[in-house]
């Protein structure tokens, strides 16, 4: 099968004319192409069937662009989403009209602002935008307000809690929405689980509606800042916590331990929490039980086998250990806690919080003693 002249001599001239990117309508059997002065299409008329047609259509532009008359590459496939692409291929791959390589091209640290932009014009998906918003580049030049503006309108059509809770957090990036957009996302996280979890995610240390700080008796908290000013990472994680956005964001992840509606967001969660208390694990996701970590934190807050940052803090605030303990213990939190109830099991809902229940208690206790509760 060969193309109409009609349609050869009209996307030979599409082509010649430069443009920065083509996009290719398969249901309409239409070819589009950005330039600088605007959008040009091409309707095609295919001669036969329409998928046959079309892969001749992808081997011309692919022949002009690429040198190679088979369409997209197959090596190009493979490094699809990889990150593995030269900087200087990238307006090639935003030409040749396919979806995997405009996938391709998103999906590269070299990418720019400027082709940011093309690449959303040729296909404007909700991945394309989460994974554009992962580049440092993409969020401080002009497509980042463009591309979390359009997550916020996507996301009410979101279905899997992931990628809800990824676009939450990418949109929570400095400067990509203002206040009002922000305070209406957090309006709809009262409703959403997944949302408030993007929200832990993404900022933790400003989080809406911020609770009251917890305050130390006598001049505990003195001595406690006093060493966190030397730098002791341990009083310095629990003045984080005991600070107004510390005991917001213990309760907001105590409020979605409480109700959670699938793994995806209790393993979000817990993996949120390693994070948050990192400072007390910098050795990283123990993957253990929760037996094994209890345990492990009640040695951990012991005097005689503490960390020396930690000893300090015992030393001079006895009355921080429970806390302690509460903090080493989440900073554990990982698949390790929940596969021994689990496992193998795709439970979701009410189903799922009841299998949960054993782990779940243990761990809003802990999450209680850090709300001075």
């Amino acid at each position: 099968m060969s193309l109409s002249s009609e349609d050869g001599f009209r996307l030979n001239v599409l082509l010649a004319n430069k443009p920065r990117a083509i996009r290719i309508d398969e249901s309409k059997l239409i070819v589009y192409g950005l330039s600088e002065q605007g959008e040009a299409k091409v309707p095609l008329n295919p001669i036969g069937p329409p998928d046959p047609y079309l892969r001749k259509v992808k081997e011309l532009i692919s022949g002009h662009i690429l040198g190679s008359p088979g369409g997209y590459p197959v090596y190009l496939r493979r490094w699809t989403r990889m990150g593995q692409m030269r900087d200087e291929s990238l307006e090639q791959l935003l030409m040749l009209g396919e979806a995997e390589a405009v996938v391709a091209a998103v999906c590269s640290p070299g990418l720019t602002d400027e082709l940011a932009r093309r690449a959303w014009w040729a296909m404007e998906d909700a991945d394309n935008a989460r994974s554009m918003l992962t580049n440092p580049a993409i969020v401080q030049g002009t497509m980042g307000k463009v591309l979390a503006a359009w997550l916020v309108e996507f996301l009410p059509f979101e279905t899997e809690a992931d990628k809800m809770m990824e676009s939450v957090r990418l949109v929570l990036q400095a400067g990509l929405i203002d206040d009002a957009q922000r305070a209406d996302l957090w309006k709809k996280a009262g409703r959403k689980q997944a949302y408030q979890v993007g929200f832990l995610q993404g900022t933790p240390d400003h989080l809406p509606e911020p609770l009251p700080g917890r305050q130390l008796e006598g001049k505990d908290a003195q001595y406690l800042r006093q060493l966190s000013d030397e730098g002791n990472v341990c009083a310095r994680l629990l003045e984080r916590i005991y600070a107004p956005s510390g005991q917001t964001y213990a309760a907001i992840a105590s409020g979605v331990l409480g109700k959670p509606p699938s793994q995806d967001v209790v393993t979000a969660l817990f993996d949120a929490l390693r994070e948050y208390f990192a400072d007390l694990r910098p050795e990283g996701d123990p993957d253990l039980p929760l037996d094994d970590l209890s345990a492990e934190a009640q040695c951990y807050a012991n005097v005689e086998h503490a960390p020396d940052a930690v000893r300090e803090c015992l030393d001079a605030v006895p009355a921080i250990s429970n806390d302690v303990i509460a903090a080493r213990l989440l900073s554990g939190l990982g698949y390790g806690v929940i596969r021994p109830v689990l496992r193998d099991s795709t439970a979701i809902g009410s189903l799922m919080r009841r299998k949960l229940a054993p782990i779940v208690a243990p761990i809003q206790r802990q999450l209680a003693v850090l709300l001075g509760n």
